[in-house]
């Protein structure tokens, strides 16, 4: 619509101010301002009277609509139009307040500032629509001095600056948040340090050179000096970081660094900054060089933003001391188990196929520890440690347990022979020169399966494979390790379950007088009959059994059994019967192995001399003097003792001397071939050792007629074996005695 004839345009011209509203302006930047109205001559008018005046520092810059449509499609276009001078009454009647409207609701710019004007008062809009569209004012054209006029376009400018500026402190503030939640998320300080140097140009809205700078003590590897260090660096080069500040060869950027952090203050230097960063015994320095001045605003930010990052600088550092404490082995500053187990994670899943991981254990370790003190002990430690990491490859190291390394390397170079190698010269532990060898564990990575747990299990089975071996100090763990060592599990957990319900039984080998062949007694022998049915050989389970301590137990119920079998013999009128039962080491080991016989003796009220203890070499090896104590105390009460196996181990015959013996047994090794012409040397010796001893000597496993005539002939006094009788129940045994007395 055309302004008519009446409307009073020279309004523009009166000029009604006393005061200079005209300031000086730098010419740099400028208030982008819009006017529309569909008459041209308010735009000259306009134009004029707002000519010279500089807002805020800022002159004004004008665009141009002459109808609504023409308005939105400019406002569109130009982002920095900050106040738009908008008739109301153009095209249409609400053309101005369409404007209005598309602005507030389609454009979602609520930070331009709007006037209305109008030359018909007629239509001014409602008060309702000027408080929903933020409308800044509203007035007839023939109201607008050009004093009026500047009030009202400097009090809308002022408006706009003052809602940009909360809008860029909010924006401000929810980057820093933002990048706070990223920062959470950085565990180590290199990498934390990395973040905040990152988090700046979308701060600050400019890109920057920056170093984060710190004492390189306790986070820089092997430094242990007071240098300042760069922790992390942006837009310099990359080899910067983790180097010492004076690599950058920058005399004033280290001379501002090293100033700021001894005065413990921000500095500031044209157009490079250096913030102070401290956080309880953390400190620190930022330094950033900058394209730009920043604004007050974004100064103001970016300390926020330093103070925020001071924060995270301290928990990232308990972080890391946390992460130190959980994952490092204080003694050798090495990875500890836990770390060791995430290594083998990563060995596990990886796919370089020649990689291994190895246990090493370190023989004997606990005699350092209780001879030379354990200060020795750990200066033993700490010298291996130091030996291991000579490996020439790229290994990984951690000390698992109190005495057992672990390693992840290349199978070239980790092997046998190269570990081998490392232990052949004595380690240096204070002034002591210590010879130490130790046993290692392999597994590759062809069969490390599952997580790092699993595969830690694996390689210590093969480990516990290579403590067992006599020969070789290694062994590589195989799924065939796994599984015999499941089956002994379930084995043993099947024996006990069995032992619990009383399937084991007690069957008895008749032992008969040779010249006679009268049955004088018998051996127990312990057989295992499964819930099945099925008969498990003594020579599989008995070690089991051993294996597990279960063996204790089970010998307990041997000699109870044994005892009430007397008695029932006894009973039976056969009371010249004696039975023999075997006795293993763990039950002498106990200590109280004598009194636990005796209490069965007492119990079951037996002759004592009617019960007979077996033992055999391997038990004298063992502790002899321990052994002999228990074998004497039990002699005084009457018992029994034979000596099993003799000639098949590697006793002392000076032990024999001192064991209360009253049987010698000839093993069945000495007797298979005893009737072949020189083959009965040992068994004849045996035989003759026994006379001059005073001891009845009895030869096991008889089974044919010419074993039995050549041992008369050799003298030996009792014989047992499947020429007279297998091992039957106590039942058949029973009936194999009235049998033969009758």
């Amino acid at each position: 619509m055309q302004a008519s004839e009446n409307s009073d345009d020279d309004f523009l011209f009166i000029d009604d101010s006393d005061e200079n509203e005209i300031l000086d302006s730098d010419g740099k930047e400028a208030w982008q301002v819009l006017i529309v109205d569909d008459d041209p001559e308010i735009h000259s008018v306009t134009q004029l009277a707002l000519s010279d005046l500089v807002v805020l520092g800022r002159r004004l810059e004008y665009l141009h609509a002459y109808s609504g449509q023409d308005a939105c499609k400019l406002i569109e276009k130009n982002q920095n139009i900050v106040l738009v001078l908008l008739d109301v009454v153009m095209e249409t009647d609400d053309a101005g307040l369409n404007v209005v409207k598309y602005i507030r609701e389609e454009l979602g710019r609520q930070d331009i500032r709007i006037v209305l004007r109008t030359g018909q008062p007629g239509y001014a809009p409602e008060e309702s629509v000027i408080k929903e569209y933020d409308i800044n004012d509203y007035k007839t054209k023939t109201e607008l001095t050009r004093r009026k006029l500047v009030t009202t376009v400097y009090a809308a400018i002022r408006s706009y600056q003052q809602i940009a500026r909360v809008n860029e402190n909010r924006q401000g503030l929810e980057k820093i948040v933002s990048g706070s939640a990223n920062l959470l998320e950085l565990h180590s300080i290199a990498e934390y340090c990395q973040g905040v140097l990152k988090q700046l140009p979308s701060i600050i809205e400019q890109n920057v050179e920056a170093l984060f700078c710190a004492r390189g003590q306790g986070i820089i590897d092997n430094a242990d000096d007071l240098s300042f260090y760069i922790i992390a660096q942006q837009g310099f080069s990359s080899v910067l970081a983790k180097q010492k500040l004076d690599t950058l060869k920058d005399e004033q950027v280290s001379q501002q660094v090293k100033s700021c952090y001894m005065q413990k203050k921000h500095l500031s230097q044209d157009l490079s900054q250096c913030f102070y960063i401290v956080r309880g015994t953390y400190r620190a320095v930022i330094y950033i060089h900058l394209q730009k001045p920043l604004s007050e605003t974004q100064q103001q930010l970016l300390e926020v933003f330093y103070t925020n990052a001071a924060v995270g600088y301290e928990n990232v550092h308990l972080f890391h001391k946390l992460n130190k404490a959980a994952y490092r082995d204080g003694l050798t500053n090495l990875p500890n188990r836990l770390d060791f187990v995430r290594l083998l994670d990563v060995f596990a899943k990886s796919d370089k196929e020649n990689d291994i991981a190895v246990l090493i254990d370190l023989n004997h370790f606990s005699d350092v520890n209780d001879g030379l003190g354990q200060d020795v002990g750990n200066l033993l430690l700490a010298a291996v440690s130091k030996r291991l990491q000579t490996i020439d490859c790229d290994c990984k190291i951690a000390r698992v347990g109190s005495d057992v390394f672990g390693l992840v390397g290349c199978n070239n170079c980790i092997t046998p022979a190269s570990l081998t190698q490392l232990f052949e010269q004595p380690f240096t532990a204070g002034e002591q020169k210590l010879p130490i060898n130790a046993c290692f564990g392999f597994c590759t990575k062809e069969h490390a399966n599952g997580s790092g747990v699993k595969v830690l299990n694996q390689i210590n089975i093969a480990l516990n494979l290579a403590k067992k071996q006599r020969n070789d100090h290694f062994a590589y763990y195989n799924p065939e390790i796994e599984d015999a060592t499941l089956w002994r599990l379930n084995m043993i957990r099947e024996l006990r379950t069995d032992f619990a319900e009383n399937r084991l039984e007690l069957w008895y080998q008749p032992q008969l007088a040779l010249h006679t062949g009268k049955v004088i007694g018998a051996e127990a022998l312990l057989r295992w009959r499964k819930e099945t049915g099925e008969f498990i050989s003594p020579a599989v389970f008995i070690p089991l059994a051993e294996y597990s301590g279960l063996i204790v137990d089970i010998g307990d119920w041997v000699v109870n059994q044994a005892c009430q079998q007397i008695n029932s013999l006894s009973s039976q009128q056969f009371d010249d019967i004696t039975i023999s039962v075997n006795v293993s080491i763990p039950q002498f080991r106990r200590g109280n192995f004598a009194d636990s016989v005796m209490n069965a003796i007492n119990t079951h009220q037996i002759n004592a001399a009617k019960l007979e203890l077996e033992i055999t070499e391997n038990i004298l090896m063992d502790d002899p003097q321990m052994m002999i104590d228990a074998l004497v105390k039990l002699k005084e009460h009457g018992i029994s003792i034979a000596l099993d196996d003799f000639g098949t181990g590697f006793s002392s015959l000076s032990y024999l001397q001192q064991l209360p013996l009253d049987r010698l047994k000839v093993d069945r090794a000495f007797v298979t071939h005893v009737a072949k012409e020189g083959q009965s040397v040992i068994a004849e010796t045996i035989i003759a050792l026994g006379k001059k001893m005073g001891l009845k000597v009895i030869a096991e496993g008889i089974e044919e007629i010419e074993q039995q005539e050549r041992l008369l002939e050799l003298g030996c006094d009792e014989v047992q074996g499947f020429y007279y009788a297998k091992p039957m129940p106590k039942n058949d045994f029973f009936q194999f005695l009235k049998e033969s007395s009758s």
